[in-house]
């Protein structure tokens, strides 16, 4: 099934269709910059630009930086604070004229390396963390999604963990990667008071560049890179559709209801239509 995946950063919107099956892109992604102020309705344009680039005609997946309950944004750290109480899946599906699905950033990114990636038949407590424009947070129990973690937000040493070991702070604060990997420590080392996990998969815009950093990091659990690299929040949100996800993580607007109810067989339409004639 080809499904489009649309991944809403802080600093860039981009997508691709993906083949669900395989959980691979189907064309080079398309990236366009966040608009700021990142409210809404300029989002939503982004948003439609780039399935109108793919001329996509189907349904959609929308991973976003933020708490997500069905469908409806929770949060706003890394956007606009007006997106809160917006029901993301009905304002995305409008400017896309597409049934829309949304979820969380990092939890389409965890879901994606749990099907396809380093997470793929992992036993025991695994954290995903994001590390771009903030820290996003995927945290699986036993391969089952504990949804919009968020422990990016998490206090280490007085400060959100994003303001220490996010890329972002490493750019701000222009920091080599050997005082950066510093940062990161104290978050990992946070995550391992909080919830001890087996492995930690570290994502998001430097996990392709895993080599200049991996040699500095301590923790008590294994730390691994996303497979995906920065490919794995399109993947996931393109997977939202495949029940991946426990119910009521994901959003669901009323036209992508539509879309998925299933018609009822030939031949029980058939049988339906003889009995209206009967009465």
């Amino acid at each position: 099934m080809k499904v489009l995946g649309i991944d809403i950063g802080g600093s860039g919107i981009k997508g691709a269709p993906v083949d669900t099956q395989r959980g691979t892109l189907l064309a080079e992604r398309h990236r366009i910059p966040t608009p700021q102020p990142a409210t809404p309705a300029a989002v939503a344009r982004v948003v439609g630009e780039v399935a109108r680039h793919f001329r996509w005609r189907g349904p959609i997946g929308c991973a976003f930086p933020a708490v997500i309950k069905n469908g409806v944004v929770q949060t706003a750290a890394n956007v606009d604070e007006s997106w809160i109480g917006v029901n993301g899946a009905k304002l995305f599906s409008r400017s896309t004229k597409c049934p829309v699905l949304l979820l969380n950033d990092a939890d389409a990114a965890g879901v994606a390396e749990v099907q396809f990636g380093r997470g793929k038949g992992h036993k025991g407590v695994l954290l995903l963390l994001t590390l771009g424009t903030g820290i996003g947070s995927a945290l699986f129990v036993n391969g089952v999604l504990v949804p919009n973690t968020e422990l990016g937000h998490a206090e280490v040493d007085g400060k959100d963990a994003e303001k220490r070991g996010s890329e972002q702070a490493k750019k701000k604060h222009g920091l080599s990667w050997k005082d950066w990997a510093k940062e990161v420590n104290k978050v990992l080392a946070t995550m391992e008071t909080l919830l001890s996990p087996d492995r930690i998969i570290l994502g998001g815009g430097v996990s392709a560049k895993y080599d200049h950093y991996m040699k500095y990091l301590k923790s008590r659990a294994e730390i691994v890179p996303a497979k995906l690299e920065n490919d794995a929040g399109i993947v996931g949100a393109a997977l939202i559709d495949q029940h991946v996800l426990a119910q009521g993580v994901s959003g669901r607007s009323s036209s992508a209801k539509k879309a998925t109810r299933r018609a009822p067989p030939r031949a029980a339409r058939r049988a339906a239509q003889k009995g209206r004639r009967r009465s």
